[in-house]
């Protein structure tokens, strides 16, 4: 039996929760002895904790992300998956993340690497990398399987040779950092021919400068462009139409792929 599930209220809420002895303290829920709480319960059970009624479920990446820290601002689902996709990085991959935060982006990553995987987040900032750590290190007790998970406090234009240490060369690079075109001359040649190269970029400022430094280092832009979500809600009187959230900008990805050099044919 999992030690951690999720407690989930129908609108889609959820509470992590760890099935352990001792009394605990869960925002929204209160204070509890876990263990006694779901005893005779299992996942798939309704259980009543308070006034609220909630279903027991296996946790996982949704659970978890609900229940994180927060420091500094996240990269969301949206662009999370969108990157995951298109940069192909899967079971076994070869990654750093560059701009850790409060690992919102190293979580989806985490959970398409498997065991196999390896991962390696820098950060600059060290309280950022604490909330980072701890979120992380939860999402490693939730999921059955984890990646090799390198956390580096220090300049992303100085880990060249500590990433080479861990992996000979990667498979995608992504960076989320105020002038990502500062660093990508060092980043660029971690990255194996054929894998990618891609960029964070809230303001199209430093989506030109970034894209400018792709093309002069020799990479091939893929994409590039937003990601825009657009939910839709049950209306009062019948159907479903746009909700009242609007279209929010989070940031343009770029993404860039490393091609052979000029006369290696």
């Amino acid at each position: 039996m999992t030690e951690w599930v999720a407690l989930r209220e129908d609108d889609g809420r959820a509470y992590l929760v760890k099935r352990i002895p001792g009394e605990v303290k869960v925002k929204g829920l209160g204070r509890f002895d876990a263990e006694k709480l779901l005893e005779g319960f299992s996942v798939g059970d309704r259980i009543k904790v308070g006034q609220k009624s909630l279903s027991i479920v296996d946790a996982g990446l949704p659970e978890a992300r609900r229940n994180m820290s927060r420091r500094a601002q996240v990269i969301g689902a949206k662009d999370s998956g969108f990157l995951v996709s298109w940069m192909g990085v899967g079971v076994g991959s070869k990654v750093l993340e560059g701009g850790h935060g409060s690992g919102g982006l190293a979580m989806h990553l985490a959970t398409v690497m498997g065991t196999s995987g390896t991962l390696i987040s820098v950060e600059s900032r060290s309280e950022h990398a604490e909330v980072g750590k701890k979120n992380m290190d939860k999402l490693r007790e939730v999921l059955p399987e984890f990646p090799d998970w390198r956390l580096i406090e220090g300049d992303l234009s100085e880990v060249g040779p500590e990433v080479s240490e861990i992996c000979d060369s990667l498979d995608a690079a992504i960076i989320d950092i105020a002038e990502p075109w500062n660093v990508m001359a060092e980043i660029g040649p971690l990255v194996r021919t054929g894998g990618r190269m891609a960029c964070y970029c809230p303001t199209s400022a430093q989506l030109e400068k970034s894209w400018n430094k792709c093309e002069e280092l020799g990479m091939v832009v893929e994409w590039c462009g937003e990601v825009i979500e657009r939910r839709w809600s049950k209306a009062s009187k019948g159907g479903v139409r746009p909700g009242n959230q609007p279209m929010g900008h989070t940031a343009f990805l770029l993404i860039s792929a490393k091609v052979a050099e000029e006369g290696q044919e």
